[in-house]
């Protein structure tokens, strides 16, 4: 399994290998799920939430992006952040730093 860190700021996958975004795993990969949507980093936030497997830190992102992010009024909640930022976790166990 990845570190968290990797999976965080896991932008893509190249076959059986994580593509990381290393400048912003460097500059972002210590802050907690809350303090990642705070600064407005929602893909980042959801990603720290499903790696803990805790479903309060998965609702709390759902309300951060409702809150902050969004502004037309349509329903967030999980699913959504599902199907918006396409996050789950995988059994990936290597990363290639971008």
């Amino acid at each position: 399994m990845l570190s968290r860190e990797d999976f965080v700021f896991t932008i893509g996958y190249n076959g059986p290998i994580a593509v990381v975004d290393n400048q912003a795993k460097k500059k972002y990969g210590k802050l907690s799920t809350r303090e990642l949507a705070e600064k407005g980093l929602f893909r980042a936030a959801y990603s720290s939430a499903v790696y803990s497997k805790d479903p309060e830190e998965q609702q709390f992102v759902a309300e951060a992006y409702k809150r902050l992010g969004q502004q037309d009024g349509s329903p967030v909640d999980v699913s959504t952040l599902n199907r918006l930022f396409g996050v789950f976790l995988v059994d990936v166990n290597r990363s290639i730093p971008l």
